[in-house]
């Protein structure tokens, strides 16, 4: 497999000219405001799309889109109403920001009135009552909920093979798996069914289908997307965040979702960008350049020591590096944070989570084997080896923290090899082979869920496929410091407008 430069190659339509397809979160809310398209045009265009590309991709819930359609066409028509009395008003700076904006939630949060299935034949029939707290940030931005995205069971893997739905595939080859557990969401989003979507990342999960599906995918900072009202924390490790095309539309949604509940457990502080006094919104943070960081480099593998690393990723962060030296950055060697026996504690408490999941007793036998397995390493967890777990995830964090003091970032690839072919991890004969599989793919994508950093997987590598024409994305990942979410997305805007990634199209799209 060879490496080639972002930016060189074809970019493919493909599809059937979705009418929508080249506009961006952004520049789509710019345009309804300006009465160029209206709401309810968004949505029937959007529809479509869904309806011809998303069953090729895998992209959305089935059981949940009679319900998501119904609410999204109350919302487009509540939606031109707004627009229709601001223009007579002459208040349309006064609207919400994404009004008329197409962004699908995940089936991992609930959505009151639809079908909520998180992956999984157990909860089949079961109707969310209420709106989670990003469904109502979303909804009074203004945005269309057009669909629930497919996910794994429960979220628990790096890939998405429901036996609910279709794999989610990687519209770039769709013999590859788009990634998980927000694949269903990065397929919407690469195949340009909608310009972004909901996603959310206890290991990795918007980072590891960002990768493989050529996006931007970020994983802000422990807390500062809050899961209230409903939701409660944990152990910390998930954060619900967004999957797009470009870092400003990754950044105008963190603005919408990144809004405080009371009784949070966690909250990070809100740094500016490295250099500026400039605190503002995230949107604003990808206008203000960064300081000259210091950035460090790590491309051997964290979680397993020994696990084989594609040299086309290798490559793509290597070449991130230089174009970052380039740019005035220093650039150098990072080390390992933490020996990767300690990343048990990260293990243990998935088991834990994973048991948490509220599955009737009678549905259990539903359950895929790998979840089955988790579960059942849940319950034989003492409480004490529990509490050792979560006291473990804390002295890592120290760890790195002494580890990487004094880098503004660390870089390494975001997987540790290509895209994965459709069905090569998911073992229901072996999960313990299963999981080992996916440690082995995403050897660095948990170290921020561990440590609570932010985050963020950048399409900077492309790769020639084995299968004859088709180029892979390959993401590279930029990890920052607590609460310094505004210069990572103020870096990754630096390197987006350097390297250009966003004029390249994915060959299966709407």
């Amino acid at each position: 497999m060879t490496s080639t430069t972002p930016g060189s190659g074809p970019s493919t339509p493909g599809g059937d000219g979705h009418p929508l397809a080249d506009h961006t979160v952004l520049s789509l809310a710019a345009a309804v405001r300006a009465g160029e398209i209206s709401p309810r045009e968004v949505l029937d265009a959007t529809l479509d799309a869904i309806a011809r590309v998303g069953p090729r991709v895998g992209a959305f819930v089935a059981a949940a889109q009679e319900a998501s359609t119904a609410l999204a066409h109350d919302q487009a028509r509540a939606a031109e109403e707004r627009l229709l009395e601001a223009r007579r008003d002459g208040t349309l700076d006064a609207l919400p920001p994404l009004l008329g904006v197409p962004v699908p939630v995940k089936d991992l949060v609930q959505v009151a009135g639809v079908p909520f299935g998180a992956g999984s034949r157990a909860l089949d029939g079961y109707v969310a009552p209420v709106d989670d707290g990003l469904v109502g940030l979303l909804r009074d931005a203004g945005t269309l909920m057009v669909g629930k995205t497919a996910t794994p069971e429960l979220g628990m893997p790096p890939y998405t093979e429901p036996d609910t739905g279709p794999p989610a595939r990687t519209p770039w080859d769709l013999s590859r798996s788009a990634g998980g557990s927000s694949g269903g969401a990065a397929a919407a989003v690469a195949a340009r069914i909608v310009p972004a979507a909901h996603g959310n990342d206890g290991g990795g999960s918007i980072r590891i289908p960002a990768s493989a599906c050529g996006l931007v995918g970020h994983k802000p900072s422990r807390g500062l997307v809050s899961t209230g009202p409903y939701g409660v924390d944990g152990p910390g490790l998930a954060a619900n965040g967004a999957l797009t095309r470009t870092v400003r539309d990754t950044a105008v949604l963190l603005d919408v979702l990144a809004v405080p509940q009371p009784g949070d457990t966690y909250t990070p502080p809100r740094l500016p960008v490295a250099g500026s006094d400039r605190a503002g919104t995230f949107l604003a943070a990808c206008d203000v350049a960064p300081r000259r960081l210091r950035v460090g480099v790590l491309t051997a593998p964290v979680i397993v020591a020994d696990a084989p690393v594609d040299p086309a990723c290798v490559a793509a962060a290597e070449r991130a590096a230089a174009t970052l030296t380039d740019l005035g950055h220093d650039v150098v060697v990072a080390p390992v944070p933490f020996p990767a026996e300690r990343w048990a504690a990260f293990e243990a408490l998935w088991s834990v989570g994973a048991l948490s999941a509220p599955v009737p007793p009678e549905a259990e036998p539903l359950l895929v084997p790998l979840t089955r397995w988790l579960r059942e390493k849940g319950r034989t967890a003492s409480g004490l080896e529990v509490a050792r777990a979560s006291s473990a995830v804390q002295e890592i964090t120290r760890e790195a923290a002494v580890a990487w003091a004094g880098f503004d970032v660390v870089l390494t690839p975001t997987l540790a090899r290509l895209p994965a072919p459709v069905g090569s991890m998911r073992d229901d004969l072996d999960p313990a082979a299963d999981f080992r599989a996916q440690m082995s793919y995403t050897p660095w994508t948990s170290v921020a869920n561990l440590t609570g950093r932010p985050s963020i997987s950048l399409p900077l590598g492309w790769a020639t496929g084995p299968t004859a024409g088709t180029t892979l994305p390959v993401g590279v990942m930029l990890t920052g410091v607590l609460g310094g979410d505004a210069t990572l997305l103020s870096l990754a805007a630096q390197l987006e407008a350097t390297t250009g990634w966003a004029d390249r199209l994915a060959p299966v799209h709407a």
